[in-house]
């Protein structure tokens, strides 16, 4: 695997970070994207965007699932469907629940437990469509998702499942939580909770019947907002309880798949100790790439062309070397 040098003017966490979301791309290699809608329980679907070669099954396929607050159009998520689509695979980039627009599509809110979810893609992919390769990807939240799926199949994993790969997963939600209130990452933590209240107004407006805005004006923190909304909506206790049965921590260990996690060490809210648990590095199973810099979900390396995304390259390499 290629190391992962940083952009020279990028060696800064937050500087990274940022620059990465911002940063000016163009997919001219990737096709317009045909709608697909997955249908995950009674009166849930989920909005995907196909991108099939001319023979889809003759390829193995990549199915992408994106971060908080992110969808289907975030750049990691057409960076990583442009460059598998140029090397043969299928590629399919899902929104979560009420993402990209969906919100008609359910009535109930997202949450990091959801790994359910997947767990109904994967299974309509295979006997719907009868991909006979298919691999599964996700970014912080949803690279907690697929993380979550994997364990909790474990050995009962279909072999059409070939493997898994998560770009600095939120996999111990309650230490992330703590890490986005550290004053360091006010900017990330506003970001987040400002979002989420919007999501939530607007799914408020779509079922008022359903959902109340009493007290959201009050709520300041990620850690608030999912003690007062995600977790009683999501039939969890509270936030600890949700922060407890919500993280792949949990199931990382039962993992039977190959898979592969990228990290870096200066992720502002993903803590690195979360990875040293004996779950991700007593796995055999389980690949762990840590790096010096990187920021969260950034990896702006020094090189051009379809290497300065870094993460993104490797995560396709991960996928094709799978194949072999």
């Amino acid at each position: 695997m290629n190391p992962f040098e940083p952009h020279r003017s990028l060696r800064n966490k937050h500087i990274m970070t940022v620059a990465a979301t911002y940063w000016r791309r163009n997919f001219p290699h990737l096709p317009l994207g045909i709608d697909r809608f997955f249908e995950v329980e009674p009166g849930t679907k989920l909005l995907g965007h196909c991108h099939w070669q001319a023979e889809p099954k003759e390829h193995a396929t990549i199915v992408l699932v994106h971060g908080l607050e992110g969808s289907s159009d975030s750049g990691y998520m057409l960076g990583i469907a442009e460059k598998a689509y140029r090397v043969g695979f299928n590629a399919i980039r899902l929104n979560q629940r009420n993402c990209g627009g969906s919100e008609k599509l359910t009535a109930t809110l997202y949450n990091s437990g959801l790994s359910g979810d997947y767990h109904a893609v994967l299974h309509e992919l295979i006997t719907r469509d009868a991909l006979p390769d298919l691999f599964f990807c996700g970014y912080s939240m949803g690279g907690n998702l697929v993380l979550k799926m994997a364990g909790e199949l474990g050995a009962a994993a279909p072999r059409q499942l070939r493997g898994v790969a998560a770009v600095c997963p939120s996999l111990d939600l309650a230490a992330c939580a703590d890490a986005l209130e550290l004053p360091t990452n006010f900017f990330y933590h506003r970001h987040f909770v400002v979002g989420l209240k919007r999501r939530y107004r607007r799914k408020a407006q779509q079922l008022p019947e359903t959902y109340s805005l009493a007290g959201l004006a009050r709520i300041r923190s990620l850690r608030q907002f999912d003690n007062i909304i995600t977790a009683p909506r999501s039939g969890y206790r509270d936030a600890v309880d949700y922060y407890d049965r919500a993280s792949a921590i949990r199931v990382a260990g039962q993992i039977r798949v190959p898979t592969l996690i990228i990290t870096a060490k200066d992720d502002p809210f993903v803590p690195v100790n979360s990875f040293t648990d004996p779950a991700i590095t007593g796995n055999r199973n389980i690949q762990l790439v840590t790096t010096e810099h990187g920021g969260h979900c950034a990896f702006v390396s020094r090189t051009n062309g379809p290497e300065r995304f870094w993460a993104e390259a490797r995560v396709v390499e991960f996928c094709r070397k799978q194949l072999r």
